[in-house]
């Protein structure tokens, strides 16, 4: 029951999108919202800061591990310098540091996330697409690794 949820949010989510994009065309766009899919598989926003930096948030529903909510936080840094002889848009390696809280009914658990991921930025259009993976460290209630991979897409205003 709680799987089906997501799945109108999601719906509703990308049609107001959609919805949108034909006036986010110009490049000074600045905050992206989007979805993605894997593990967990939900909704994103990345805000850039300038110089290169942003913030990027996760909502999202993990199907596989936990069958609960989890909500991700990471500072992220883009190097455009690795593939730079990309023929159009652009194309940054990034990686950060974060967070993750999973929202489980019966466990909860908090840790540290590593993102690392490739973003492509299209030249004349406001979306951009991602896959990202992240090693996370959970700190409670019990200690131990985990990862996360998604791949996904923004539409930025």
């Amino acid at each position: 029951m709680k799987k089906l949820f997501i799945i109108p949010l999601m719906a509703m989510f990308l049609a107001l999108t959609l919805n949108n994009v034909s006036h986010a065309q110009d490049n000074n766009k600045t905050l992206g919202v989007g979805f993605m899919v894997g593990e967990p598989t939900g909704l994103t926003l990345k805000s850039w800061t300038g110089g290169g930096n942003a913030i990027d948030v996760g909502v999202a529903w993990s199907f596989g591990r936990y069958e609960a909510m989890t909500v991700q936080a990471d500072y992220l840094w883009h190097n455009y310098d690795i593939f730079s002889d990309v023929e159009e848009g652009s194309l940054p390696l990034y990686y950060g540091i974060g967070g993750r809280l999973v929202l489980g009914e019966n466990d909860s658990y908090i840790g540290a996330r590593v993102p690392v991921g490739l973003n492509y930025l299209f030249e004349d259009a406001p979306v951009g697409l991602f896959i990202e993976a992240a090693p996370i460290l959970n700190i409670a209630p019990s200690t131990d690794f985990d990862i996360d991979g998604t791949l996904g897409a923004r539409f930025y205003f």
